[in-house]
């Protein structure tokens, strides 16, 4: 008995003793299993939302508007939407028919993908405009005191609007209240539209005369119509004031050689013009020089009207970018490990995540040579797992050495991002253009005026077009006609395509390398001819000659003999690549680019010059010397580099968009991402420009049509004074001024296809002759000539 319960015992101590092996571990392995499952559902999960969740709460946002539209506009929603509509009558009462917009409009940024702050103050912004305009209702129908009926608040301002209303109504009365509603409002409407108060009322003016203006067309049209059939009375009464000199007109037989500088017909179809009615060549859409009607976005043209600069939502904008701060700092410690398995040890001090790179800030242990961490380059590379790594040695101004890394998610930069951000808004000369972020992700602009010229170069596909296109839209932004003209040399005849026909541009793309150099040579001679002004009015630069204009002291109103001048606008000269102008004509072309580069600055003529070759033979050492700003993109050798920067670090960058600038006062490169401008973007920009001006005149002799490159032959034609046709150009710079009403040096420049200087020569001529009053500043003359008189003279 003993034994057998000796042996039960015992297997039943073994059979206890396997359970106790087996069962838990099969216990086990379930739930961590089911564990692993979900959490890899969650992270798959994760992975598929990732990135849309502020869609996904922009499409709730505008799913609950439409609601909000069918409940309380259209009462389509049933008993759920009669009980919103209830529930906000009484809340906002008749504020609750602005809910639906707010918060259609908040969805649709979400949904657009715009940046945080952007989403952030148009909530804020109509926050406080609903805010006010509850409280304005409640002071307007609001009952004395806050009540509970329902009918009642929603026929104010509801809740919302009593509490905000009633107070300021018993303690400031009701106009009291009134002003500081309003106040309130304007400064919600002033987030909401992200302006300064005087361009808020510019864009309320805009809005104001868009309104008006049908309107008062068509009260206009039938004005006109109703006087048609006094025109033989019209003609008896006189229409100028009585002059001194006696008119004249032609002193000069009719020459048929008048033809080529008449000026072009609109390419609108418009309605043949009544019998006697003179025919007005103006500039639709704009507003005449003389109006009181300006704001900072509506500028003073160069036509004698008034520019609009684009607005900044043509740009697109990039979603706000995150970083993944566990990630960074592992990349960290696994380059510290990388030096310290070479015997290099280091601490990590600080770290910079950009756009493109993260620069670790390392300061070396006590007696470790910075030559040491340089030599292992491609180690760090292969320990970081990245394609090259640039190391700085020492990093400018700080005891540190710096290991730039490329990210392994990059950030795309917008050129909707820099004019957004407060760089921008600090950079107010007109040849300020965005360049890209840096290294620490801040908006970086660079001054043409400044820099003065730039040589930009890089390989094929490493962002060098994008970089030129940035800064011409960036210009076409920020500028209008008027401040800034524009030559752009294209011979690949396809990258300054896009740009035609802009208001701009003193000539067309040139796209012919022979034509290009004549380009260039025309640039210098009006670089002289600009120096010849500066010299006869005393100025030493095109800033104090500008400013001088601005305040009046430059042409003497008094003085009917003395010389007039016109303001200057800057000139930038883009010219895409280099390398096929220097196989065409080296030698006018390297002439050209170095007196520009060397005299051009104080005039306000300015260089940029790309090219995807950089080599001795096209970037040559005079070219070099006389352009000290650099763009250098991602190139393919250490000799490439040199050439470029004078040092070595292009070779290094990853491309698209990766840059090194220098901007001309300093040897030390800035490691850049440039900005991205899409396609469909610059055409926005381009055809806003076109709808302000539909016609454009490009001035004459600027390609060469009439001499060869530094021949006499194109610039004459352009600001030259051949005698022979003078007679000619003045009958018919007359014959523009009368017919269109407008004395404007600017306008002659265009329609006669001449240079700025003639044009103004011609200008004087036609005061001497009595035909255009006086110069009045920057507003156009007073034409003193009608078109009977003109008839009738002819």
């Amino acid at each position: 008995m003993s034994g057998k319960g000796s042996r039960s015992s015992s297997g039943g101590s073994k059979g206890s003793s396997r359970g106790s092996v087996k069962t838990p571990p099969k216990g086990n392995k379930r739930p961590a299993a089911k564990s692993k499952s979900k959490d890899n559902a969650d992270s798959a999960a994760r992975e598929v939302v990732r990135g849309r969740e502020v869609e996904f709460w922009g499409i709730g946002l505008i799913s609950s508007g439409i609601v909000f539209v069918l409940a309380m506009y259209l009462r389509m929603a049933g008993p759920l939407g009669r009980g919103i509509d209830t529930t906000f009558g009484w809340l906002l009462g008749l504020g609750r028919f602005a809910l639906p917009v707010v918060v259609i409009g908040v969805g649709v940024a979400m949904v657009r993908r715009r940046s945080v702050e952007h989403r952030v103050r148009l909530a804020i912004g109509w926050t406080v405009v609903v805010l006010a305009i509850l409280g304005l209702l409640h002071v307007m129908n609001g009952a004395d005191k806050i009540v509970a009926d329902v009918d009642a608040m929603s026929q104010a301002g509801g809740w919302i609007g009593a509490v905000i209303g009633e107070p300021l109504r018993s303690t400031l009365s009701w106009a009291g209240a009134w002003v500081v509603l309003i106040a309130i409002g304007t400064a919600g409407a002033m987030l909401v539209t992200d302006t300064t108060l005087p361009e808020l009322i510019a864009i309320i003016r805009t809005w104001s005369a868009k309104i008006s203006g049908p309107a008062a067309d068509a009260a206009r049209t039938a004005t006109t119509n109703r006087d048609r059939g006094f025109d033989s009375v019209d003609d008896e009464v006189p229409t100028k004031k009585s002059r001194a000199k006696k008119l004249s007109i032609y002193d000069a037989a009719d020459d048929d050689d008048l033809a080529p500088v008449k000026p072009k017909q609109s390419r609108r179809k418009a309605e043949p013009a009544p019998a006697g009615t003179p025919e007005f060549v103006g500039k639709p859409g704009t507003k005449n020089a003389g109006s009181d009607d300006e704001s900072s976005t509506a500028v003073v043209g160069a036509t004698s009207g008034v520019w609009t600069l684009p607005p900044l939502n043509l740009l697109g904008q990039t979603e706000t970018f995150e970083v993944d701060d566990a990630r960074v700092a592992e990349r960290g410690r696994l380059l510290q490990q990388a030096l310290a398995s070479h015997g290099v040890e280091t601490r990590l001090s600080d770290k910079t995540v950009g756009p493109t790179v993260t620069r670790f800030e390392l300061e070396l242990g006590t007696g470790v040579k910075v030559a040491k961490i340089t030599s292992l380059n491609r180690d760090i590379a292969y320990s970081m797992a990245a394609t090259d790594v640039r190391i700085l040695a020492p990093i400018p101004g700080k005891s540190a050495v710096g290991v730039e890394v490329p990210n392994e998610v990059r950030q795309l930069v917008s050129l909707g991002d820099l004019m957004v951000s407060a760089e921008a808004r600090a950079a107010t000369h007109p040849l300020d253009v965005a360049v890209g972020k840096d290294i620490a992700g801040r908006a970086v602009f660079v001054n043409l005026a400044a820099t003065p010229h730039m040589l930009i170069a890089g390989a094929t596909g490493a962002g060098k077009s994008s970089g030129i296109n940035s800064i011409l839209t960036s210009l076409l932004m920020r500028s209008t006609p008027e401040q800034v003209r524009l030559i752009l040399i294209d011979p690949k005849q396809v990258e300054m395509g896009q740009y035609a026909r802009l208001p701009h541009l003193l000539t067309a793309p040139v796209t012919n390398p022979k034509k290009a150099a004549n380009a260039l040579s025309w640039a210098v001679k009006e670089m002289e001819n600009r120096y010849d002004t500066l010299v006869e009015v005393g100025f030493r630069d095109i800033g104090g000659f500008n400013a001088a204009f601005d305040r009046g002291e430059v042409n003497d109103p008094n003085d009917e003999h003395a010389k007039k001048y016109e303001r200057m606008p800057y000139i930038v000269v883009v010219v895409d690549e280099l390398n096929d102008l220097m196989m065409v004509a080296a030698r006018d072309v390297e002439e050209s680019i170095t007196r520009i580069a060397q005299k051009a600055r104080a005039v306000g003529i300015h260089l940029i010059v790309a090219t995807q070759r950089p080599s001795v033979n096209v970037i040559t050492g005079v070219i070099k010397a006389n352009i000290p700003a650099r763009m250098a993109f991602a190139v393919s050798s250490l000799t490439d580099s040199r050439v470029i920067l004078d040092q070595p670090g292009a070779e290094k960058l990853v491309g698209k968009g990766d840059m090194l600038l220098m901007p001309g006062n300093t040897n030390v490169p800035q490691r850049i991402q440039g900005s991205w401008v899409d396609e469909e973007e610059v055409r926005k920009v381009v055809a806003h420009w076109r709808r302000q001006s539909p016609e454009v005149v490009y001035v004459s002799g600027i390609e060469g049509e009439a001499g060869s490159p530094g021949s006499s032959g194109g610039g004459a034609s352009s600001y030259g004074g051949g005698s022979s046709d003078e007679d000619d150009l003045i009958r018919a710079a007359i014959d523009v001024v009368v017919r269109s009403g407008l004395g404007s040096t600017s306008m002659l420049q265009r329609k006669l296809k001449v240079g700025f200087a003639r044009a103004g020569r011609i200008m004087d001529e036609l005061e001497e002759r009595g035909i255009v009053g006086p110069a009045q500043g920057s507003k156009p003359r007073e034409v003193l000539v009608t078109v009977e008189e003109l008839e009738n003279e002819g």
